[in-house]
């Protein structure tokens, strides 16, 4: 059985710094492409940046710079490091692997950036 389990969210203040965690069980990282997603209260759920089982690296547009995913192959787990929050970073923050549709998801974990 497949399981994505995040870690790592909170409760930080504007201009501080997360380090999120998804770890696999089920499946191994480094053979496929896995994502951070982001959904907010109200909106739609938010591509957020990705790491392919080749190493390469992608990010939205609004993270770009602040945000970094890497991925641990001893340890079987993706990580999103987060800098330089933003109140608009509020979210709970979910991982997705997919190496053919429909892909795994996680359960989530939240992150909320406030003064």
């Amino acid at each position: 059985q497949v399981q994505l389990v995040e870690s790592g969210g909170g409760l930080v203040q504007p201009g501080g710094s997360l380090r999120l965690s998804c770890a696999a069980s089920g499946i191994i990282f480094s053979d496929y492409i896995t994502n951070w997603y982001r959904q907010a209260p109200g909106k739609q759920r938010e591509w957020v940046a990705k790491i392919t089982n080749s190493g390469s690296r992608d990010y939205a547009d609004s993270v770009k710079g602040r945000f970094t995913i890497s991925r641990d192959n001893a340890k079987n787990t993706v990580y999103l490091q987060m800098n330089r929050l933003k109140v608009e970073d509020t979210a709970v923050y979910i991982c997705y692997a997919v190496r053919g549709p429909p892909g795994y998801w996680g359960q989530g974990t939240q992150v909320t950036v406030s003064s």
